[in-house]
C-alpha cells in the first residue's frame, strides 16, 4: 500500500504557512534522481540539507494530480522535540503512524467551550457548499464583488487532504485578508480552529470567529471513480443537511466545466446532481449562472433538471455575471481546476463566483 523510499535533502525549495517543499535526492532507485516532497513541520520537525529523511512515495510513482508527490515520513537521524504541554485531546488521522492531538474549539478544555456546549443556530448565515477546494477562491471572488466587507470562514472537511497546511489557497487567502479563518473538521488538522464534525464546525464560524459567511467544501485532491456514489465530494450534499439543520441558508455551488473532457463533468457535473440531488434532503439555494451559449444551455438545462427532481427542496437562482470576471481575474491566488485555469475553463470558476455572488446578496446591502 505504500511505495518506501530513504533520501537526503538537497535544497528548501519554499515554504508557507505549516508547509515546506524540498529537493530529495533519492538514491534507492535503479536510478539516482531527485523528487519534490512536502513536509509539515509540526509533525515532522524542519528538514535541513544533509538530512536523511523517509520518504512516502506511493501518489508521486502513480503519477497522480493534486497529491502526486514525495511526502517526508521522518527525519530519523533528527527527530525533533516534543511539544510543549498544551491542552486538547482530540486525535485527528486517528491510528495512522502521524496522528496529531489538537484542541478542538468544541471539546471541555477548550476557551469557547460554553459557548458552543449548547449552541444550536447558525441565525441564518449563509453557507456556500462546493465539491471542490478550487471553487474557495471564486466563491469567494463573486462574494466580495459586491460585498467586500464580508467577514468569510473556510469549513474544512476531510473528503481531500487532511492537513491544512496543504492548500497554498488558505495560505494566500489568508494573507490577502480575503478568508478570516479556516477551520478543520472531522479528520482534516491544521487549521485556526479545530472541529469535530461539519456542525461545530460551522457554529464555531459563526459564535467565535463571527462570520458573515461560511463556505464549506474538502481540502486539495478529489477522490472519484466515474460512478454515481464513489467521490469524496459526495459530502457536499452532508454540508448542506447541516446548514439548513443549524438554521442557516445553504447555497449549492454548482460544479460546472466546458473544458473537462469527460463528459460525465461537461455543463453541470453529475457531482452536483448527485450530492445536491440524491444526499441533500432539505431546502437549497441554485444559484444558475448565466454563462451563454453552448455550454450555458447545458448547464441550465442541467440545473433545471436537478431542481425539477428534487420535489421542491431546491430553488433555482439566475445570477447575472456582470463584474465577475474582473472580480476573478484579481484573485490574490491563481485559479485551478484540473490543472485548468480560467481562461481554459471560465464556466467552472464563474459558476462558483456566482454562488458568492448570491450569498453576498443574502447579507444584503
Amino acid at each position: 500500500m505504500i511505495r518506501w523510499r530513504s533520501g537526503v535533502v538537497v535544497r528548501e525549495r519554499t515554504r508557507w504557512s505549516g508547509a515546506a517543499e524540498y529537493d530529495v535526492r533519492v538514491a534507492d532507485e535503479p536510478t539516482e534522481q531527485t523528487v519534490c516532497a512536502v513536509a509539515y513541520p509540526d509533525l515532522v520537525g524542519w528538514p535541513q540539507p544533509g538530512d536523511r529523511v523517509l520518504l512516502n512515495v506511493t501518489a508521486l510513482e502513480r503519477g497522480l494530480g493534486t497529491g502526486g508527490m514525495a511526502l517526508v515520513v521522518a527525519v530519523p537521524d533528527r527527530l525533533p522535540a516534543d511539544p510543549p504541554e498544551r491542552p486538547g485531546h482530540l486525535v485527528k488521522a486517528r491510528y495512522m503512524p502521524e496522528q496529531a492531538m489538537v484542541l478542538g474549539v468544541d471539546e471541555q478544555d477548550s476557551p469557547h467551550h460554553e459557548v458552543l456546549r449548547d449552541a444550536d443556530s447558525i441565525d441564518g448565515m449563509p453557507v456556500v457548499v462546493a465539491d471542490l477546494h478550487s471553487a474557495l477562491p471564486a466563491i469567494i471572488a463573486g462574494l466580495r464583488a459586491d460585498r467586500p466587507d464580508a467577514r468569510v470562514v473556510y469549513v474544512m472537511t476531510d473528503g481531500g487532504a487532511l492537513p491544512a497546511a496543504f492548500s497554498r489557497t488558505v495560505h494566500g487567502l489568508r494573507a490577502a485578508g480575503w478568508l478570516a479563518a479556516c477551520v478543520t473538521v472531522g479528520q482534516a488538522f491544521g487549521g485556526d480552529l479545530e472541529a469535530v464534525s461539519v456542525h461545530t464546525g460551522l457554529l464555531a464560524a459563526r459564535h467565535v470567529l463571527h462570520a458573515d459567511v461560511a463556505v464549506v467544501s474538502q481540502g486539495p485532491g478529489n477522490l472519484g471513480t466515474g460512478t454515481r456514489w464513489g467521490f469524496s465530494g459526495v459530502l457536499a450534499g452532508d454540508a448542506v443537511n447541516a446548514a439548513v439543520t443549524l438554521g442557516g441558508r445553504a447555497v449549492a455551488s454548482l460544479r460546472v466545466s466546458q473544458a473537462d473532457a469527460r463528459e460525465r463533468h461537461r455543463g453541470l457535473s453529475h457531482h452536483s446532481r448527485t450530492a445536491y440531488g440524491r444526499v441533500a434532503l432539505v431546502a437549497a439555494d441554485v444559484p444558475v449562472p448565466m454563462l451563454g451559449g453552448e455550454v450555458g444551455d447545458l448547464v441550465r438545462t442541467g440545473a433545471d433538471e436537478l431542481v425539477r427532481d428534487s420535489a421542491g427542496r431546491l430553488t433555482a437562482y439566475e445570477i447575472d455575471l456582470t463584474g465577475l470576471d474582473a472580480a476573478l481575474s484579481a484573485s490574490p491566488v491563481p485559479l485551478s481546476t484540473m490543472g485548468r485555469g480560467l481562461h481554459q475553463d471560465r464556466a467552472s470558476f464563474v459558476a462558483a463566483a456566482a454562488a458568492g455572488r448570491h450569498a453576498a446578496r443574502l447579507l444584503g446591502s
